[in-house]
Parts: C-alpha cells; structure tokens; sequence
C-alpha cells in the first residue's frame, strides 16, 4: 500500500511539471492543463482519490499550502511601486471588491436560492483573481503599459483581501447559530483582524530581525522563514479562528515595506515553492469535483458566470476609476479581464469543507461553482481580451524594446543609449550591486531570474519584443534565451560569449545552438565589452547622412568604434550580429561602442 502512495504522488508531481511545462509552450494560463489533469485522474478515471490518499492530512495540507502562497504573494506589495497609479488600485481592492462581492452574494441567492450566508461566502470567493493567471494572459494580450500595471497589482494585491472578507462570512456564517449572531460576528471579525494583524507583524519583526542581523547562516534563511510563515498560521488560527490568513498576509506585507530587510533570498524560495504547491494543489482539488453536482448545476452556474462577467466585473471597474486617468476605452479592456484562480480553488475547497461539517448542505456546490468560474473567466478571456484590445486601441504597438539579461556596466551603457532612442529596457540580474548601480542610474531593473515563475508574475514586459543575454552567467543566459524564444521569436534572442563559454570546448558554437544570434561578432566577447566600458568607453549614436555615409564611417572610426545597433528612419531597431551586418542607410543611426585606451583595468569573469 505504502508503495502505491508513493506512486501516485510521484505521479502527481510529474503531472503537474508536465502540465507547466506544456502551459508555457502555448502561452496559456497554467491552471487549465491543471485542471484538466485533476479532473481526469480524478473523476473521470478514477486513479487519483485525494482523500483516499492523504485522509485527514489533506485539509491542513490544503490550509498550509495557501498560507505560504499568500505570503509569497505578499512579499511583493511594496507599496512604492504602484505610484501614480495606486488610488485605482486601492479602490479596486476596496470599494471595487465589495461591489463585487455584493453583486455576486445577490446573484447568487436569486439564481439557487442558497441562504444568504453561504451565497456571501461565494461572492466573497470569487473576488480573487491572482498574478499567476492574469500575468500569461497579458504576455498575449499586451495591453498598454497602465492597464498592465492596474491588473498586475490588482492580482496580487486582491487574493489576502479576498481571503480576509471570505473568512469575515465564515465567521458570521458559524455565529448566526447562536444568539445575538451578528454582535457575534463583529466581535469574532474583530478579534481575528486584532489577532491577526498583531502577529502578523510581531511575527515579520521577528523573521526581519533575523535576516537583517544575520543571526542564522544564510542557508537556514529560507528555513527559518518558512517554519516562521507555517508557525504564525497555526498559532493564529489557535487564537482566534481563520485569522492565520491575515497573519502571514500582514508578516508578508511588513518584510516587503521594511528598508532594512533584504527579502529577495527567501522570495526566490518562496516562489519556487509556491509554484509547486499551486500545481499540486490545483490537480488534488480539481480530482475531488464531483462530476454530477458540476453538471447538475449547468446552465445556473453559466448564468451565474454571466453576472460575474458582465456585471460585476464592469460595476467594480466603474466605481474604481471614476474621477481617475483612466478613459473609457482603457476601462473597457478592465472590465473585461478578471480570471480567477488557485486562491479561488483553495479557500472554497477550505470553507466548503467546514459548512459542510457544520451540516449546511448549500456548502456542497461551492467548489463546483468556483471551479465553473475559473475555468469559465479563463476560457473566455484567453479567447477574446487580445482581439478587444486591438479593437479598443489599447493595445501596445509592435514591441521595440529588449530585456537585457545581466546589469553589467556595459548592459547599463547600452540600456541607456537604447532608452535616449525610446527603446524600453529592463535590465534583469541576480547580482544586487550591479542591479543596485542600475537603478541608481534610473533604469528599469528586475531582480532575480527573468525566466523564473515570480518573472512570469511580476516582470513587466510592456512594449519589450527581445532578449539580449548579457550576463556573465552561462546558466541565465541559457535558461533565458529558452524560455523566451517562443515569446520573442528565435530571431530575436541576441548573447553574447560568456565567460564559461569561452573555457568549454565547443563553447561559442554550443552556446548559439542555445541563446540564438551571437550579438556584435564572433570575436566580442563579454569580457572585452565589459573591459572597455570600466577602461572608459561610451556608448554612442552617429547619424548616417548622405554626405557621411556608412562607408565614411568605417573609414573614420575603424579601430575605434564597434557598431553594435542601427536603428532606422522607420524605428527598428538591428544589432550588428555573427549572422548580419546590417547596411545603415541615410537617416539611420548607429549605435556604437567608442573605444577608450586606459591600462590596468580588466573584466570582472569567473564561471558560473
């Protein structure tokens, strides 16, 4: 028997590595291809019992796993991040989520006729929409930079807000049994936000005490910050019920605001950890859906979509953005991009479960219902947000700007250059003090691995149509270019050699089979632009005219100027590659690299 359990989760994991992995070959939204899976080895063939496999384990597997998945969500509110854009945020979050929660709770008493408790616990649900859905989708739809910005942070921000209003009805639900329910209710609520908020701080102090002093070795971080998450949800809960929530959102939500605190090292942890439990998660709940009670409910549960879609969800937008920026047609686009996902999943499958306890016999088609709205706003708006976009106007043009993997001083000088020619760069690293130089010079920076699952949720690619693939890190420029070529197209995957490149046998012909063009030349290598930028070297921009034509450039600046981009009249932009040597044309300009003689200063190299 032990060896059958050890099977079907061994099984399970490959499922959903497959399941990703095919997600990020179409450009879909993960959570299809795992629901698909759950419901097949679930359901429909009957090889995957959740219950019958973890029994008693399965609910405070299920509770856990959300707890670290909020808190990996909350990591990443820095407030300071969503200037200029955040009083629309705060109101999507606030008086657009209660909207929704009104509209939906109604709708839902209407078209079932649930009891009012658990038809506000179902509004409260399906609040959420989450970054690990919305991020996909506008990798396809590619909206313009604001409403990109409004709905990344409306997806992260909106799953503890979710979370927290979801717990309030459930603690309301539980009192209304009893005398007095509703002073009840507000006594419990306020405990738990008391509770809650409370240890969720002291709790971040704690673990930022911890991390700023170094009184642990670096490799225990990630384990103290994850036994600390595990700890404070369970104590809270013991204090008061349903407030551990709250409490990981709150200590996620102060570690991310606080100066001092260096979280990046356990977020890259937490991310991917929360990508496994998501995937994991997704498969076991989905293999728990009744397939009768999700076809009992058919045509209601598509109405029921319907409200969410067309009413809802433009009433939430409505009221958020009045008196804001924002015009008509970019809250049009709004309107219609909302999917939901795995919070969604997790906390109906939670509560449902303890209703149903409770002996509240609506609570049985909670799950179905939420599972009909995922997999509903998905579909729908996977199909038809990038159309309605470009029929809005909305939609970004042609992407023209590059993410530039590595913030070396020579990736600072050519994003720079790139940028004085309106070219958006982001310029992607794990080395903080070159990322840290970086933003000193007012560059757009992502911190971390571009290819990763945090990047798929919080990288910002608006407007970014390549890669250039300049680190000295073999591995990232590898990973990066693999992932990306089927977002950028491998014709736009640029590198240069690398430092461990240069050591192995074969390196520059193996790495091109991997990064694509190799950019400036086959004899530039990393060191070499790295070198002449630290001995001196600026990046310039010449104007080919017709009485200075391309080949009186190269007579003048030959030995001293290496063309790196031509940007032409039309504004495209073309590195000079291995496999191209673009022919400036009058009116074009050429980016290059002017070289400076200055002695005793090398590259930094080293191999990864």
């Amino acid at each position: 028997m032990m060896e059958n359990i050890a099977l079907v989760i061994a099984l399970v994991l490959l499922l959903a590595s497959l399941c990703q992995w095919l997600a990020w070959r179409v450009r879909l939204p993960a959570i299809l291809f795992l629901l698909i899976a759950g419901l097949v080895a679930g359901p429909v063939s009957g090889v995957l019992d959740p219950d019958a496999l973890l029994g008693d384990f399965l609910m405070p597997t299920v509770s856990l796993s959300v707890a670290v998945i909020l808190f990996e969500g909350a990591l990443t509110l820095d407030f300071r991040e969503i200037r200029g854009f955040g009083g629309v945020v705060r109101r999507l979050i606030t008086v657009g989520a209660l909207t929704t929660w009104l509209v939906v709770a109604v709708a839902t008493k209407l078209i079932f006729g649930f009891s009012w408790e658990v038809s506000a616990l179902l509004g409260a649900i399906v609040i959420v929409t989450g970054p690990t859905v919305i991020a996909p989708m506008l990798r396809t739809v590619r909206p313009n930079r604001k409403i990109a910005n409004i709905l990344r942070w409306e997806g992260i921000a909106i799953d503890p807000i979710g979370a927290l209003l979801a717990v309030m009805t459930f603690e309301f639900i539980l009192a209304s049994a009893s005398e007095d329910a509703f002073g009840a209710a507000i006594g419990l609520f306020l405990q738990a936000l008391l509770a809650g908020s409370v240890l969720g701080i002291v709790a971040g102090m704690i673990l930022g005490i911890i991390l700023s002093r170094n009184l642990m070795p670096e490799y225990l971080h990630n384990l103290a910050a994850l036994s600390l998450v595990l700890v404070t949800f369970t104590v809270s809960n013991a204090i008061t019920h349903e407030s551990g929530l709250l409490a990981v959102t709150a200590m996620g939500m102060w570690l991310a605001n606080r100066d001092d605190v260096d979280i990046h090292p356990i977020l890259n942890f937490k991310e991917h950890l929360s990508l496994l439990l998501i995937s994991v998660l997704f498969i076991l709940l989905a293999a728990r859906i009744d397939t009768q009670q999700l076809l009992s409910v058919g045509w209601q549960a598509l109405l029921l979509l319907g409200v969410l879609q067309f009413v809802a969800r433009p009433a939430k937008v409505l009221v958020s953005t009045l008196g804001s920026d924002v015009n008509w047609r970019e809250r049009a686009l709004l309107a219609w991009i909302a999917p939901r996902g795995i919070v969604a999943a997790a906390i109906s499958a939670i509560f449902a479960e303890r209703l149903l306890a409770e002996g509240n016999s609506d609570a049985v088609l909670l799950v179905p219902l939420t599972f009909t709205m995922i997999v509903g706003t998905v579909l729908l708006q996977s199909a038809t947000a990038r159309p309605l976009a470009k029929l809005l106007g909305v939609a970004e043009p042609s992407p023209r700007g590059f993410l530039i993997v590595g913030a070396n001083p020579f990736s600072r000088a050519l994003a720079e250059a790139l940028n004085e020619h309106d070219f958006r760069c982001v310029l992607a690293d794990t080395n903080w003090d070159d990322l840290r130089q970086a933003r000193m010079a007012g560059l757009e920076t992502y911190y971390g691995n571009p290819a990763s699952e945090h990047a798929e949720a919080h990288l910002d690619l608006s407007g970014i149509g390549g890669l250039l693939a300049l680190s000295r890190q073999r591995h990232l420029n590898y990973t990066s270019a693999v992932h990306f070529r089927n977002e950028f197209g491998k014709q736009r995957i640029h590198a240069v050699t690398a430092p461990a490149d240069e050591k192995s046998s074969g390196g520059r012909k193996q790495a091109g089979s991997y990064v694509g063009n190799r950019l400036f030349g086959e004899d530039i290598r990393y060191a070499d632009l790295v070198s002449a930028v630290l001995r001196g070297s600026k990046v310039t921009s010449t104007t080919i005219t017709e009485e200075f034509d391309w080949e009186a450039f190269q007579r003048k600046y030959e030995g001293q100027r290496t063309p790196l981009f031509v940007i032409t009249r039309s504004g495209l932009v073309k590195p000079f590659t291995s496999e191209d040597s673009p022919e400036p044309g009058r009116g074009d300009e050429v980016i290059a690299l002017e070289q400076e003689a200055s002695p005793d200063v090398t590259a930094e190299g080293g191999e990864d």
